[in-house]
C-alpha cells in the first residue's frame, strides 16, 4: 500500500515537471538495490546538465538539485527511515530530453538493538497463577526503526522472595514475547527484559487470592455469642486482603435466624449475633466454607 502511494508521489512529480518516466539503465541513474538505516546513500548519475533528483518514501521527499554525470551522496541524517524508496531524476538527458528517469531502493533496520518498548500486563494479579503475566517487547535500532534481525531477547521476573523466572524468546518482525506465571508470594515482581545491552523494566503487582479456608471461634457473653476468625490466607499462605468480605449465618431448625457480612480488617474478621439456644453458626468467604459452631448452653 506505501509502496504504491510514493510511486504514485514519484509519477505526480514527472508530469508537473512536464517528463515522463523512464527506467534507468546502466549509463544513467544507478541507486543501490538496498542500504542500512545510518549509512550514506550514493546515487550515480549519467549525461550532462542541470536535474532535479526526488526521493519518495516513508514520511518524507527530498529535493536536490544536481549536475548530471555526478555522484550525489544522502548523509544518514536526511534517509534513515526503514522502508521503500522511490528516486525520480527530472532534467534533460543526452538520450531522450523529454523523459525522468527511475530507481527503487529499500532502507532497512540496523542490526545493532538501541532501545526498546516494553509492555507488561497486567500490572496487578493475583498470586499462583499460570501463564498470568504478559511481556511484550518491541526492539528499534537508534533511527527507532524495527530491528527486523532475528534476536534472542531474555525476560526475566523477580518475585520479593528474590526467587526468579527466566525465559527467552526470539523477535519476529522485531517484536518478541512470552507469558510467565505469577508467583506465589504476593507483593512487587520486577519484571526486566534485556536484549544486546539494552534493558529496561516494570513492575508487576502480586496480590493474594482467593481465600483458601477460614476458621472461626465463638465467645458467648450473656445473649450474645461474639465470633471471630482466625487469620484469613490464600492457599499458598498469603495473608487475604483487608476488605475482603466474610459471612456469619446463624440458622435454627433449618430456618435462617441471622447474616452478617464483616470484611477483613487486619487478617481477621469479627461480629456478634444473638446467643440461640440450639442455633448453628457457619461462616464463609467467596467460595471457602469454615467450620460450623453449635450453640447450646454454653459455646
Amino acid at each position: 500500500m506505501k509502496q504504491g502511494i510514493i510511486s504514485a508521489l514519484v509519477v505526480m512529480i514527472a508530469l508537473a515537471t512536464g517528463f515522463r518516466l523512464a527506467a534507468s539503465d546502466s549509463d544513467a541513474l544507478q541507486v543501490p538495490g538496498s542500504i542500512q538505516a545510518g549509512d550514506t546513500l550514493s546515487i550515480r548519475t549519467g549525461g550532462s546538465g542541470q536535474a532535479v533528483l526526488y526521493i519518495a518514501g516513508p514520511g518524507q521527499v527530498l529535493r536536490r538539485k544536481v549536475q548530471r554525470g555526478e555522484t550525489l551522496v544522502i548523509s544518514p541524517e536526511d534517509l534513515h527511515n526503514a522502508g521503500h524508496y522511490v528516486v525520480a531524476l527530472v532534467g534533460p538527458s543526452s538520450s531522450d530530453p523529454g523523459s525522468a528517469e527511475k530507481a527503487e531502493f529499500d532502507v532497512v533496520s540496523s542490526r545493532q538493538p538501541a532501545s526498546l518498548s516494553f509492555l507488561a500486563k497486567p500490572s496487578r494479579l493475583p498470586v499462583n497463577l499460570p501463564g498470568g503475566i504478559s511481556g511484550v517487547a518491541y526492539v528499534f535500532d537508534v533511527f527507532r526503526n524495527l530491528v527486523l534481525q532475528p534476536l534472542q531477547v531474555t525476560f526475566r521476573l523477580s518475585d520479593v522472595a528474590g526467587t526468579p523466572q527466566t525465559q527467552s524468546a526470539e523477535t519476529r518482525n522485531g517484536v518478541a514475547w512470552v507469558k510467565m506465571n505469577s508467583a506465589t508470594k504476593a507483593g512487587a515482581a520486577r519484571f526486566e527484559v534485556s536484549v544486546g545491552g539494552v534493558a529496561d523494566k516494570r513492575v508487576v503487582q502480586q496480590v493474594p487470592g482467593e481465600p483458601c479456608n477460614v476458621r472461626m471461634s465463638a465467645q458467648r457473653t450473656g445473649q450474645r455469642v461474639v465470633l471471630e476468625t482466625e487469620p484469613v490466607h490464600d492457599c499458598t499462605g498469603n495473608a487475604v486482603s483487608d476488605g475482603t468480605i466474610v459471612t456469619f449465618t446463624e440458622t435454627r431448625n433449618g430456618r435462617s435466624e441471622a447474616t452478617v457480612d464483616v470484611p477483613l480488617k487486619r487478617g481477621v474478621a469479627r461480629t456478634e449475633m444473638p446467643a440461640l439456644d440450639g442455633a448453628v453458626v457457619s461462616v464463609a468467604t467467596g467460595v471457602a466454607m469454615g467450620n460450623e459452631i453449635r450453640l447450646g448452653g454454653r459455646p
